[in-house]
């Protein structure tokens, strides 16, 4: 008891620690996992035994796993993407797998290790892939989509790969006769569950979801996905394949999105352990006296996998440009490749010498690879002439979209948000240029004549082709924070005094990116909490007008751009015949309010109202009359077209 409970703390203290620094340079919590192992290891410090229990328990991680990823198996998704998932996805494993075949074979090693070896090596890895790709906003590319493609296909083969590994460690007499018992296992097995399952499944989860007990539900998932496994492995099949078939049949309940939440704590704990006990599997020693093999392996990883995953994307109609991503991207070693070589040296079908390289050298190739993909636009601009010509072409298409449109908005994204953004825009007359990178909804878009283009909001020479020095404003209307902050970077560069509007979820990047720049953020949270309390207000017997009161009184408070600093003009009694819009001033050296306070201007005179004072890009909230002004400092007014013109020549003349 002793030990088992030293062991989970030394697990637990380490886990935390490293996974912690991991995040802190941006590394996935996988890399820190793989680490500890190896530095808690028996062939290391020696904290972590190498426990049978131990093992079990992380097999555990793989099993919930797999059955994440039937959650994920989708026939209809599958069916749109045929073409990339079984034609690249299926050419890239297939001939890298082929690769590894024929140089394990030629170096000696027999046609069973060169499968193994190559099934684990012809994995990327989705987790890190997955989170670049839509941290950087490329799901929606050319390549982003092929390297999915390729991701989902890497997925799926896991499966039987898991079943063929057992069958490989056979005698050779009856290697054939084992693989064929296995294939009619497999189909029998599949059959049988995927059959009755269907009929089973939602009405059993019906009946439990009844009961309103979240505790009875997580069981009953924890009893379904863990009995599929046993029944499985009962039939000498393996543990992932009926967790895979358990995820496959929830998913196409009404119940999936639940399943998922409830299940992803327990897999991402037990996923850990797995990888760290993959670690720990790995010799320094060993790997140490073998250095130059290990970087050798991993400088040929990385190139072979690049070379093929990008030629396959060259032979399904990519550029060249995008070829190269696609290669560079696919090139590192992925979470399944560990599966795969774990599963391997448990049944010694790979030799303890190769495996230790081997792992070394694809947790090597792990590490280099969001490093690679990182910075893969730089590395194609350098090898690629055409990609500048490519470029230079969707910029001058937008450019031309652009030209001659004066005091416009830039829209970046054009989703559901962005859409119903436009069609306000329509409705008052205002024209706009909306980017975005999904090649699908702009095709649509551009057929119903919609003013979209493709590109990027976050890259500089985009926003300046799209007219940002004659735009009157730009709205961000995704919630992400880092490409928002980018494209404030640029913006602020280019136009320090052009206001910019930030989507996000909830308050905890608002001071972000305000200090960024951002004009006003529009909090998701905030806007359906008011949404709420005013139609339970008005249930509730509540009067119009004290609602819509209270309402503005709140959005007062909370958005500073509704606020008054100083007596300005009331609603009330006005002419609405000109609206009220805000206006941003930039103070150059020699203006004449620079000096001077804001109570001395008097820009009450001018029926304006100072809405907010941005310096250095830090943007103040609550400017006094005893503000005073610097050089450089945009100043926001609010009021009628003809009164900022009055108020902005106050601030530049005198």
């Amino acid at each position: 008891m002793d030990t088992a409970l030293s062991t989970a703390l030394v697990l637990l203290a380490t886990a935390v620690a490293v996974v912690v620094v991991c995040r802190r340079f941006n590394l996935p919590a996988l890399v820190g996992y793989l680490l500890v192992g190896i530095g808690i290891g028996p062939h290391a410090l020696g904290w972590l035994a190498d426990h049978e229990s131990t093992r079990h328990l992380a097999e555990f991680g793989v099993v919930f796993l797999m059955f994440s990823i039937g959650l994920e198996f989708s026939l209809p998704k599958l069916m749109t993407m045929r073409a990339l998932v079984f034609g690249l996805g299926g050419a890239q494993a297939i001939l890298t797998l082929g690769a590894v075949l024929a140089v394990t074979v030629l170096t000696g090693g027999g046609w069973q290790v060169g499968v193994a070896l190559g099934g684990a090596i012809a994995m990327s890895s989705t987790a890190i892939l997955g989170k670049m790709l839509a941290d950087r906003l490329e799901l929606g590319s050319v390549h982003g989509r092929q390297i999915m493609g390729a991701l989902l296909f890497q997925d799926l083969a896991v499966v039987p790969l898991l079943i063929l590994l057992p069958t490989l460690a056979a005698p050779a007499a009856n290697l054939w006769v084992d693989l064929g018992l296995a294939a009619v296992k497999v189909v029998a097995a599949l059959a049988l569950l995927l059959g009755l399952g269907q009929r089973i499944v939602r009405p059993w989860f019906t009946l439990v979801a009844g009961s309103k007990s979240s505790e009875l539900f997580v069981l009953n998932v924890l009893l379904f996905t863990l009995l599929l496994a046993w029944l499985t492995d009962k039939a000498g099949l393996s543990l992932a394949l009926g967790a895979f078939v358990a995820g496959m049949l929830i998913s196409e309940t009404e119940y999936r999105i639940q399943v998922e939440e409830d299940i992803k704590p327990f897999r991402d704990i037990l996923l850990g352990l797995f990888f760290v006990t993959v670690g720990a599997m790995l010799d320094l020693e060993v790997v140490w006296d073998h250095l130059f093999v290990v970087v050798g392996l991993v400088a040929a990883f990385l190139v072979v996998k690049a070379a093929i995953a990008a030629g396959v994307s060259r032979a399904f109609g990519a550029g060249t440009g995008t070829a190269i991503r696609v290669g560079l991207a696919l090139a590192g070693a992925g979470e399944f490749g560990f599966v795969l070589l774990s599963r391997a040296g448990e049944l010694s079908v790979v030799p303890a010498g190769w495996l230790q390289t081997v792992l070394a050298a694809l947790l090597l190739s792990m590490l280099i690879s969001p490093f690679v993909v990182q910075y893969s636009d730089r590395l194609v601009q350098r090898w690629v002439r055409s990609e500048w010509m490519q470029r230079a072409m969707a910029l001058h298409e937008i450019a031309v979209r652009s030209m001659g449109v004066q005091g416009h908005v830039i829209i970046c994204g054009y989703g559901r948000t962005g859409q119903n953004l436009a069609r306000v825009l329509e409705q008052e007359a205002r024209q706009f240029i909306a980017l975005d990178l999904d090649p699908q909804r702009i095709r649509e878009a551009a057929i119903a004549g919609e003013s979209v283009v493709f590109g990027d909001a976050g890259r500089k020479e985009v926003l300046m082709a799209a007219g940002l020095m004659r735009a009157a404003a730009v709205v961000i209307t995704y919630a992400d924070t880092p490409s928002a902050l980018r494209i404030l970077v640029h913006v602020r560069e280019a136009r320090p005094d052009l206001p910019v509007v930030v989507r996000t979820v909830d308050d905890t990047d608002i001071e972000k990116l305000q200090a960024a720049g951002a004009a006003e953020v529009v909090a998701e949270v905030m806007e359906g909490s008011l949404m709420l309390a005013s139609h339970a207000l008005m249930l509730l017997g509540t009067p119009l007008h004290r609602v819509l009161k209270r309402i503005r009184l709140t959005r007062e408070q909370r958005y500073s751009l509704f606020r008054g600093f100083f007596r300005g003009v009331s609603d009330e009694g006005e002419d609405d015949t000109e609206p009220l819009r805000l206006h941003s001033v930039l103070l150059p050296s020699g203006a004449a309010a620079i000096g001077k306070s804001l109570g001395d201007l008097r820009l009450e005179s001018a029926r304006v109202e100072v809405t907010a004072i941005r310096r250095r890009n830090i943007r103040s909230l609550d400017p006094t009359s005893d503000t005073v002004m610097s050089e450089g400092d945009v100043v926001v007014l609010r009021g009628r077209e003809s009164d900022l013109a009055v108020a902005e020549m106050l601030l530049l003349q005198g």
